[in-house]
């Protein structure tokens, strides 16, 4: 059995501030070890519960935070962008289940650190009439290629959100949000002792495939204002809806996820 282990750092425990998510910064250089900390439950976990091969997938900003000296030797990383499968890179080798750790709830919510690919640009994004997050549309990449969502971590917002998009999943809750940058969160030893029983547990219950959605997808992006809208609707094939948003249609979610990336990068010329 091969897995992925896709780690973000906006769901890792003892993570509030926006400054522990950039580089640069003391606070930054402590919660990319609380990151790896977290990454390396989930690879011990998972070899535990009987994984083959692991595969951990820096899926933070730039795809370069984790600490690779750090990192159980028994694993590969996947590291930098851009990459094809973005935050799913890892998939095209042919994996069993993927394992989302340190995840955050979607744009507009309450959730610690809350956002949806890139906070400067995108508000909200639905597919197919479905608001979904990062964990909503990367978990509907994987299950296009035919693998499920075994485990999740972050906190109750994120839990409360994709729970119902994964019901055989496992979840860990590694604090609880009161805002967007407050809340209260287990002690990071707590959270990585929880990580790892779930993901040797969720391993020796088994997997199963999973049920892809039906493409054609439309997808709709909200943006944060009406000069991204702008900037957005230069690109053929999107369609704008209103001043601050703009549609339009793939016949497979990794060719959503791919055009979302891409408008993410052209965002940058508006910074």
């Amino acid at each position: 059995m091969k897995i992925l282990i896709s780690v973000d750092i906006e769901g890792v425990a003892g993570v509030f501030h926006v400054e522990q998510t950039r580089a640069g910064n003391a606070e930054y250089e402590r919660a990319r070890r609380l990151m790896t900390a977290e990454a390396n439950a989930a690879i011990r976990g998972a070899f535990a519960g009987g994984a083959r091969e692991v595969l951990v997938n820096d899926s933070h900003g730039g795809f370069r935070n984790l600490l690779p000296d750090e990192l159980d030797p028994r694993a590969r990383t996947v590291l930098g962008k851009p990459r094809v499968l973005g935050m799913m890179g890892g998939l095209e080798e042919g994996c069993d289940g993927v394992f989302m750790i340190g995840y955050h709830a979607r744009a507009q919510s309450r959730g610690v650190l809350a956002h949806t690919i890139n906070s400067f640009a995108f508000a909200r994004v639905w597919l197919g009439g479905e608001e979904l997050g990062e964990a909503g549309l990367y978990g509907a990449l994987a299950a296009e290629l035919g693998v499920p969502v075994l485990l999740a971590s972050g906190d109750d917002v994120f839990q409360a959100e994709t729970q119902p998009l994964y019901p055989r999943a496992r979840f860990v809750v590694t604090k609880q949000a009161h805002g967007h940058a407050s809340g209260i969160s287990v002690s990071p030893s707590a959270a990585c002792s929880a990580i790892e029983a779930a993901a040797r547990e969720v391993l020796q219950a088994g997997t199963a495939p999973p049920a892809p959605r039906q493409g054609p997808f439309q997808c709709r992006l909200q943006t944060q204002g009406p000069g991204m809208a702008d900037l957005f609707a230069i690109l053929p094939g999107l369609a704008r809806v209103d001043g601050v948003t703009v549609a339009f249609a793939k016949d497979s979610v990794a060719d959503v996820v791919r055009t979302l990336n891409s408008l993410s990068a052209m965002s940058a010329m508006l910074r």
